[in-house]
């Protein structure tokens, strides 16, 4: 038994300073340089000496990646993302000339001024702005990363799981820091992961509300004119009325969420929530570690970039992304109905608002990049169906009413609405005229509610409602004297009748 228990001290001894030599970076990334009988002494304890040169491997790879990186700490760290996105937005070096600033600011002008006849939500605070693609990634970023973290995190979490699973029980002592190492190092995939995807989309957006979603800073509208030419190439429309349609379309989203500042927290919540609710696949990534090269990590972000970590949605996400496609569907509607009553001037208005509509449908730059990150398609499905309803209500009963939606939340167009425009029009006439609005389901409910409290209390003692005093005796109401005792019953030399 002397022996056996020496043999386990040596192994473990072993197994620890194979560990400091590995993670110490000891013979390189793929081990060589590590004692054989070191390997021999892993056989023996159940491990695969390759399957765990090549963890380690990648392991110190990625540490050194974080560590130039800046990283620290266990949180996900961010910087990759911007580096990556920012590289690929400007790789190509185009700029911002002179003449595209000028014909931009020219269109917002006017566009300006169109929208001021055709909503009655004010004009923005700052001015609108022509920017290149590597600033739409500097003040979006931010926001993409707020809608990205739940899953990065579920990513660094389902490693730190998986690492867990796979370490027999007598050596996670061993191995205890590895988790938030491991997290980091998930996250920090993530982040250049999340990277290449904005930067990719910085090259396809032609305005800051392009992507459906508030992902510019609130207040502010702006054009990309590096992609302008890209998206009217085969439009057959002329560049002066394509700037003019599409600075109005941004100037009336941006005006929107401006207006009713509770839209944007709406909107971006129902996304990370939706997130939230996201496991990611740890059968996918075992099967990956099995055969996984650390010299080609193609598959790997491959993997990443496919969204094949993210397993189907559940019946509560499927929920939840109706309401979301519902109230983007809402938001853009409003937006496509002000801008074509704006833009009525231009011969070739309904030229380009079907074709913003079909880019939508198919998914939009906003697809790829949802879909990947957060197995999430931003597409406003009832696209149509809403801006019907919002022409119906605007032809019904004006603007002002129509814009009037959006000053509180509750008031917001829901997916009834959008079924039912008339319901929402006799709603929005009672309202002018100062009657009380017509009944509903949520009415009666609230009065059951309320005569549900109102028998609780009434239980074990008086109705103050009871014009007999609440005994049903018929008798008179208590006198001054009876309610200053804090009784109402007649004591024993009450001449009053029992």
């Amino acid at each position: 038994m002397a022996d056996d228990d020496n043999d386990d001290r040596f192994g473990e001894d072993e197994f620890q300073e194979l560990l400091r030599n590995l993670l110490g970076g000891a013979g390189g990334a793929g081990g060589a340089g590590i004692d054989p009988a070191q390997l021999e002494g892993l056989s023996r304890m159940g491990i695969d000496p390759a399957m765990l040169q090549q963890i380690m491997g990648q392991m110190q790879a990625a540490f050194a990646q974080s560590r130039s990186a800046g990283g620290a700490g266990d949180g996900i760290d961010w910087s990759s993302a911007k580096t990556q996105a920012l590289h690929l937005a400007n790789r190509d070096g185009l700029g911002i000339t002179t003449g595209d600033r000028t014909e931009f600011d020219q269109a917002f002008a006017l566009a300006t001024l169109w929208l001021s006849e055709a909503t009655t939500i004010s004009e923005l605070a700052a001015p609108p702005l022509a920017i290149t693609r590597g600033q739409w990634v500097e003040q979006t970023l931010p926001v993409w990363q707020e809608l990205a973290e739940p899953v990065a995190d579920s990513i660094a979490g389902a490693l730190t799981s998986v690492l867990d699973e796979q370490t027999p029980e007598e050596m996670k002592q061993l191995v205890a820091g590895a988790g938030a190492f491991m997290r980091r190092i998930g996250g920090s995939m993530f982040a250049a992961q999340l990277g290449g995807v904005i930067g990719r989309l910085s090259l396809e957006v032609v305005s800051g509300g392009d992507v459906g979603i508030p992902v510019m800073p609130d207040g502010v509208a702006a054009i990309l004119p590096q992609n302008f030419a890209d998206f009217g190439r085969d439009l057959d429309v002329t560049d002066d009325q394509l700037a003019l349609y599409l600075a109005t379309r941004e100037l009336a989203h941006a005006r929107l969420f401006r207006h009713a500042k509770w839209l944007r927290l709406h909107v971006i919540s129902q996304v990370t929530d939706f997130a939230r609710g996201i496991h990611v696949d740890t059968s996918a990534l075992e099967d990956l570690a099995s055969r996984f090269d650390p010299s080609q990590p193609e598959e790997l972000r491959a993997l990443l970039e496919s969204g094949a970590l993210l397993p189907q949605r559940t019946p509560v996400q499927e929920a939840a992304l109706t309401r979301l496609e519902n109230l983007l569907a809402t938001i853009e509607g409003w937006v496509d109905i002000v801008t074509a009553d704006a833009t009525a001037r231009l011969p070739e208005a309904p030229k380009i608002a079907e074709a913003v509509r079909r880019r939508r449908a198919v998914g939009g730059p906003a697809e790829q990049a949802m879909a990947s990150l957060v197995g999430l398609e931003l597409r406003p499905r009832r696209l149509r169906e809403a801006s019907a309803m919002w022409r119906a209500v605007t032809d019904a009963v004006g603007a002002a009413e129509r814009d009037s939606l959006w000053d509180y939340p509750d008031l917001m167009p829901g997916p009834g609405d959008i079924d039912d425009p008339e319901g929402l029009i006799v709603r929005l006439r009672a309202r002018a005229s100062g009657e009380a609005p017509p009944r509903d389901a949520m009415d009666d409910a609230l009065d059951a509610l309320l005569a549900q409290e109102a028998g609780a209390g009434g239980e074990g003692g008086d109705s103050p409602s009871d014009a007999d005093g609440g005994d049903g005796s018929g008798g008179e109401p208590a006198d001054d004297a009876d309610s200053e005792s804090g009784t109402d019953e007649p004591g024993a030399d009450d001449p009053r009748p029992v």
